[in-house]
């Protein structure tokens, strides 16, 4: 994925009411702009970190500007921007670049299923011997040390309800898995984090015992572009 737009750095002076945060632009004025991220966001919102951000063309929004990323204290990247996690995915399944899930050549985004509720990728095959998948996909920002990586970041009884529904879709004869799309470039494993949200980590760990399977692969982030390319390995104990 490449960025619309040359991104515009800045420094982050604080995050505040969910979806705002003031940064200081190179030139010392100050900017309001908006956050895409809803999250605790621990450990990307630090005060004097360098941002990047990305300028809308679009007159009838309220704040010009989005903030897309932070450097990290170690200099790695971080996307704030939580959405951004189904687009890299998307167009990695495109260039089979997941190579689990290389054999769909038919890839649908926001499926419906008959609950009401969305699910962020069907795929399909021509070969009618291999069965539909259904894909979930969580990003992760949050970096515990030592390039230990986590999910949720705060309690998420939504996350939770999501195992819940592919577990249904694999009891109706579909594949299933969660992928976990790494937007942190200090991140190398990936796990949940069962000291913020318990229920989750219980969830998940029954999940793969019944048939979930449960990926995560890094994205490599610059000011050009955004590539989720490397695998990265998975405990859920």
């Amino acid at each position: 994925m490449k960025w619309p737009e040359k991104l515009v750095q800045a420094r982050l002076l604080k995050r505040y009411k969910r979806f705002l945060a003031d940064v200081v632009l190179d030139d010392g004025s100050e900017l309001t702009v908006h956050c895409p991220n809803t999250g605790a966001m621990t450990g990307c919102a630090t005060p004097g970190g360098r941002v990047f951000l990305l300028h809308s063309q679009n007159p009838k929004r309220k704040y010009a500007y989005t903030w897309e990323l932070i450097e990290s204290r170690a200099g790695g990247m971080i996307c704030i921007h939580s959405a951004r996690a189904n687009d890299l995915v998307a167009d990695a399944l495109a260039s089979s670049g997941i190579a689990s899930l290389a054999m769909y050549p038919n890839i649908k985004r926001e499926k419906r299923l008959t609950s009401g509720s969305r699910i962020d990728f069907h795929l399909s095959s021509t070969d009618k011997t291999v069965p539909d998948c259904y894909v979930e996909v969580k990003s992760v920002t949050l970096d515990c040390g030592g390039g230990d990586g986590a999910f949720p970041d705060a309690v998420s009884a939504r996350a939770v309800r999501h195992i819940q529904e592919l577990l249904s879709l694999k009891q109706e004869g579909a594949r299933v898995v969660l992928l976990f799309a790494v937007l942190h470039e200090d991140i190398s494993s990936v796990r949940p984090a069962a000291e913020i949200d318990p229920r989750y980590a219980n969830a998940l760990k029954a999940a793969v015992e019944e048939g979930l399977e449960v990926i995560a692969y890094k994205a490599s982030i610059n000011e050009d572009e955004m590539v989720l390319s490397e695998p990265l390995p998975v405990s859920v104990a």
